[in-house]
């Protein structure tokens, strides 16, 4: 019987870090690797530094980010490009391994299918997709839905990889879902992590944002607000 997917399952999370849970599921080293909306570059460091990756494309559609990634000077086996994952440019079978760390949900629902035929197309037959998202759930989602109410697109990426599958484009191999600890020491450093971004642009008024500044409170302590934040890891095979 063949795995199912699960948007969500309590019962299955355990607590540790992305980074944990990659090196449990993948194996990176010696590989060529495509990270599709790599943000600040955390992870793409990561990569080539502690898992080995043997080459990494690490793309962003935030122009101001994108700018930034490429002053980075220390990172030889990194190519950083502009775009999004629904037109990638690269010719067939060029990685091993692709990535996507919260960044699904990010890509225009009416492109999403797009994207996955992209990856596919740009995957070695055989090859890994590991798509991280956030999971609609807990705390952390209540105040952040007050910022920018994901629910909807969540579930559209999470549908988008079920049609992957039915599709015959990729087949589930795991499916894992863990809780990453964030703790925040006052409010002007969630707000400057959360609010103050350039991916998103949050159009909120003063009294949404003092809601917001409200809900975070609730959870301030004098060692700041700590949040399990959920997260679900599926890991897919190109299986044509």
């Amino acid at each position: 019987m063949s795995l199912q997917f699960k948007i969500n399952d309590p019962e299955a999370y355990r607590s540790c870090g992305e980074l944990d849970v990659m090196r449990d599921l993948l194996r990176v080293a010696g590989r060529r690797v495509i990270e599709l909306g790599c943000g600040a570059a955390w992870m793409t460091r990561q990569l080539v530094e502690q898992l080995d990756a043997a080459q990494v494309t690490a793309t962003e559609v935030d122009r101001i980010q994108h700018a930034k990634n490429l002053e980075i000077q220390d990172l030889p086996k990194v190519s950083f490009r502009l775009g999004g994952a629904e037109a990638i440019d690269a010719p067939d079978a060029s990685y091993d391994v692709a990535l996507m760390l919260k960044s699904l949900h990010h890509v225009p629902v009416d492109r999403m299918d797009q994207a996955l035929r992209e990856i596919h197309r740009v995957l070695v037959p055989g090859g890994l997709l590991y798509v991280s998202e956030p999971v609609y759930w807990g705390p952390f989602n209540e105040v952040m839905r007050l910022i920018h109410d994901e629910r909807e697109v969540r579930i559209a990426a999470f549908e988008g990889l079920r049609r992957s599958a039915d599709a015959g484009l990729f087949q589930l191999e795991r499916e894992v879902f863990y809780q990453a600890e964030g703790v925040y020491p006052d409010w002007d450093s969630f707000a400057g992590r959360f609010l103050h971004v350039t991916h998103t642009e949050h159009d909120l008024d003063d009294a949404q944002i003092a809601r917001v500044r409200t809900a975070f409170e609730r959870h301030l302590r004098p060692e700041g607000a700590g949040f399990m934040k959920p997260h679900r890891v599926d890991l897919l095979r190109r299986v044509s």
